[in-house]
């Protein structure tokens, strides 16, 4: 049982969608709707709109953000964007460990945790993407696979430095196939990274972290799924890219700020 309300994220990842102008045209018609309320809303965007998108939100609480960054500072290392650069242009978060980078791109363990030290280093939130294969969870393996992301991501980090990180599960079999986990699985797994959190560092930094749900999140189970405790928000893939349906789940998460008085 938390001593106090954890802020509730909404996280829209546009993954490698809108142009420039396409992002311009969907956050000036955003701003009006988030302005006022107490959840927060990140965008995840291209790299190309990071900076435009950063000035057009500014005094606003729209946090923009990217998708993925290198654990290098610099170098050589062409086609890569370090996390400096990132800030510079005004991405606020970044996330990391997504089972997109780590299928398609074969990012490891020891690489996200090499890019979550560079991230933190830089004065950028890392949102750690954790999640099992449908493999794993039908073997029985999903607390193992969660427990060594999570120990081996954050390998050689002291609580005092992980108080802005926000942790995203995301089952892999539930990306992109519109076959979500039911509240309950999620709620089970989510309560299940804040013990290993606990465990690995402190119970007080366990209880302040934002672990968002991930995984065919739509406008039809957002409410649900925000429904349970350790669920304190959402990283929405394709349901992102729709005005209209990403609005509704920022309007329906208000319900999990007002349950909690």
């Amino acid at each position: 049982m938390v001593s106090f309300h954890r802020p509730v994220v909404i996280t829209g990842n546009w993954k490698m969608y809108k142009t420039i102008q396409e992002a311009q045209s969907f956050v000036s018609q955003l701003i009006p709707v988030v302005e006022e309320d107490d959840v927060g809303v990140w965008l995840a965007v291209p790299f190309t709109a990071i900076y435009s998108l950063a000035q057009e939100v500014q005094k606003t609480p729209l946090m923009i953000g990217a998708q993925n960054m290198n654990d290098a500072s610099e170098g050589a290392f062409t086609g890569e964007i370090a996390g400096k650069m990132l800030k510079e242009a005004g991405a606020s978060f970044v996330l990391l460990g997504h089972s997109e980078r780590r299928r398609l791109y074969h990012e490891d363990n020891a690489f996200i945790n090499r890019k979550v030290k560079r991230a933190l280093e830089a004065g950028l939130r890392p949102v750690l993407c954790v999640g099992e294969t449908l493999q794993e969870y039908e073997a029985g393996e999903t607390q193992h696979v969660i427990q060594t992301q999570l120990t081996e991501c954050l390998k050689e980090l002291a609580a005092e430095q992980l108080k802005s990180l926000v942790i995203a599960y995301e089952p892999v079999w539930a990306i992109g196939h519109g076959q979500s986990a039911t509240p309950e699985i999620a709620q089970e797994v989510q309560s299940f990274c804040r013990q290993v959190m606990a465990e690995q560092f402190s119970s007080e930094l366990a209880e302040q972290l934002v672990i968002q749900y991930g995984g065919s999140v739509n406008t039809s189970n957002a409410k649900e799924l925000l429904s349970q405790p350790d669920i304190d928000g959402l990283l929405i893939g394709g349901a992102s890219l729709s005005l209209e349906s990403f609005i509704q789940i920022v309007n329906d998460s208000k319900s999990k700020i007002q349950s909690q008085g």
